[in-house]
């Protein structure tokens, strides 16, 4: 049974992350803003109108990557403590406080890249030369600008950036703070429900009367903020068509593609070649989970039950570490002291607590250690997100110790390849080490409902939605409740067709995602599991070389656009032969699905 959830002050130190790596007390937080506001200004003085030469451009650069690297942690300690307790109002308006904060330092300091595009190509080019720290920073510069706008127009819009990240705060808001669930009963019998608690607990319980109920109720809930957070969603998508009207890109889509390096044609592909050959292999595993748990129908509610409830296993954070330590070992000695680090120096927050953010994530702060956010439930699953966010966390311990500030971070289009690698791993590790059927149908199902229905299914399914929006919002057109809904429900019955029932409430799903105020995001997933479902293939064909390989990319960082990383992986992604690959990987592994559940009950018959 899900338990009511603990407040923050009442959980165990040991399950939450050491924030004092980033700041030993909070009087040494507001020094070091003092002291960023401080250099912010002698920095405006020294340089705003006096970048000139390729000299004088390289000397700002190391002034602006200083700054960078004393505000990133600023950023860090307080993003990370808000969204560990959303309920914490101390918390909240240090982070609000920052915003604008950062908004005022964004201002001040728009005038280097204003200064920097209105140069001729040749002296920026000069600067290149003479250092090859900047090369990238500069590269990029030269790419944008085309889009850049009057220096106060810049400045401008910088000062506003914290009124324009304004709806995702907002966003958060109304999910975390506001929206408060009332028990659900069932046959006489009342459970406690929340955000956390269902994603983590009742979409995929065992018990059909409760999950259905559960669902029902969740979404019961989600409707009674639809409006509000429609009018969110749409004030953000109308702040980023004006923003690419303004910089004069082409469409909305040009606009939000510019910064992850990748053309529409790779874009579209990803939604296109999913949407329409993946569809008939997951509707198969709809049918088999189905069948084995002897439902009525099956409906969108249904859709996260394990296939073998039976032979879940339960974890302790402790366990975890040994699973995961073999899994990652290919990896080498310094990724394995990474991943030890992570576990003693408390670089992870597990602790269950309310107003705690949903889902997972990886923050890697440059000149510091990862910090990573996952709420335990002590299910086999958890072990799966820990090892994906450590995929994260190990692209920027490599990145970061190899590039500098400016060329650690790949394009978004890459970001997922390292996390869902680890994924690929841990499953390969366990399936190499058992010849159970049992064992074998529970990782491979665990791969497909996690791993694959995660990132080619979930998220995939939401970029389909949201190309239908954007497309709306390019034609100059706005969304609401009713249209949202509308959309949603229509991405969700073209996928599953006649073999899934989309009961009420499914098309509600747009409410809780945060990756649509986050650009073009969702359909990253999907490509970079592309790309590590064919490195992880690699690996278990060549080992060494296919690891010595990857590691390779992983110190890459940013240097390079997402085509070329992949290359130096051996995988080329401006065809579609690693997609659909890929997708016949996933149908392969249904299959073995289906026989291993034929040989399962032919014993027990």
């Amino acid at each position: 049974m899900v338990k009511s959830l603990p407040a923050r002050s009442e959980v165990k130190i040991e399950e939450t992350w050491n924030l004092q790596d980033l700041f030993k007390s909070e009087a040494d937080y507001e020094a070091a803003i003092v002291e960023l506001e401080n250099e912010v200004d002698t920095f405006a003085e020294q340089f705003k109108g006096r970048i000139t030469d390729p000299t004088s451009v390289i000397e700002a650069l190391k002034g602006y990557t200083s700054i960078f690297e004393k505000m990133i942690p600023i950023g860090t300690y307080t993003s990370l403590a808000s969204s560990v307790d959303q309920t914490n109002d101390e918390a909240q308006m240090r982070d609000n406080k920052f915003g604008s904060t950062a908004a005022k330092i964004s201002s001040k300091l728009s005038f280097v890249n204003s200064e920097l595009s209105e140069l001729p190509a040749e002296v920026l080019e000069e600067a290149q030369q003479q250092s090859a720290e900047f090369k990238n920073y500069l590269d990029e510069i030269i790419r944008k600008k085309p889009f850049q706008l009057h220096p106060e127009v810049e400045k401008t819009l910088a000062a506003f950036s914290s009124t324009f990240d304004a709806p995702y705060g907002l966003y958060n808001t109304t999910k975390m703070v506001d929206m408060s669930f009332d028990d659900f009963e069932v046959n006489g019998e009342k459970y406690p429900l929340s955000y956390v608690s269902f994603e983590g607990g009742w979409e995929s319980e065992v018990d059909t009367d409760k999950r259905r109920a559960a669902f029902d109720a969740f979404s019961a809930k989600l409707k009674d903020y639809q409006h509000t957070t429609a009018k969110t969603y749409d004030t953000h998508l109308q702040t980023e068509k004006t923003m690419s009207d303004v910089r004069g890109y082409d469409t909305v889509f040009d606009y939000l593609l510019f910064d992850q390096e990748v053309d529409r044609t790779m874009y579209d592909r990803q939604i296109d070649l999913i949407t329409k050959e993946l569809a008939p292999h997951m509707r198969k595993y709809a049918k088999l989970l189905q069948k084995v748990h002897g439902l009525d129908k099956m409906t969108f509610a249904d859709l996260k039950i394990p296939l073998d409830p039976t032979y879940e296993p339960e974890i302790t954070v402790e366990e975890s570490r040994k699973y995961i330590d073999d899994a990652l070992a290919i990896m080498g000695d310094d990724y394995l002291d990474m991943v030890d680090r992570s576990y003693k120096e408390r670089w992870i927050d597990f602790a269950q607590n309310k107003g705690k953010s949903t889902g997972a994530f990886c923050s890697s702060p440059y000149g510091n250690h990862p910090y990573i956010l996952i709420s335990w439930t002590g299910s086999m699953e958890d072990v799966f997100v820990l090892a994906h966010e450590l995929g994260h966390a190990g692209h920027f311990y490599n990145a970061h110790k190899e590039q500098n500030l400016f060329n650690s971070r790949p394009s978004l289009y890459f970001i997922e390849a390292p996390s869902t690698m680890n994924e690929m791993l841990m499953a390969n590790h366990l399936l190499k080490n058992s010849n159970d059927p049992q064992f074998k149908r529970w990782v491979i199902s665990s791969i497909v409902a996690r791993t694959y229905y995660h990132n080619f299914v979930t998220h995939l399914l939401e970029a389909a939605y949201q190309r239908k929006v954007y497309e709306r919002i390019d034609a100059g057109g706005s969304v609401n409740a009713g249209i949202l809904n509308n959309l949603k429900r229509g991405v969700l019955e073209e996928f599953w067709g006649e073999d899934v029932d989309i009961n009420e409430g499914a098309e509600l799903t747009w409410m809780r995602q945060p990756h649509y105020y986050m650009g073009l995001y969702p359909y990253t997933y999907s490509a970079g599991l592309t790309i590590s479902t064919q490195v992880s293939k690699r690996i278990l064909e060549e080992g060494q070389p296919a690891v010595d390989e990857w590691l390779e990319v992983l110190k890459a960082g940013g240097t390079k656009n997402p085509a070329e990383l992949s290359k130096m992986a051996g995988v080329d992604i401006t065809t579609e032969q690693p997609l659909r690959d890929t997708i016949a990987y996933i149908g392969e592994m249904i299959d073995q699905l289906v026989e291993l559940t034929e040989e399962i009950e032919s014993v027990k018959n």
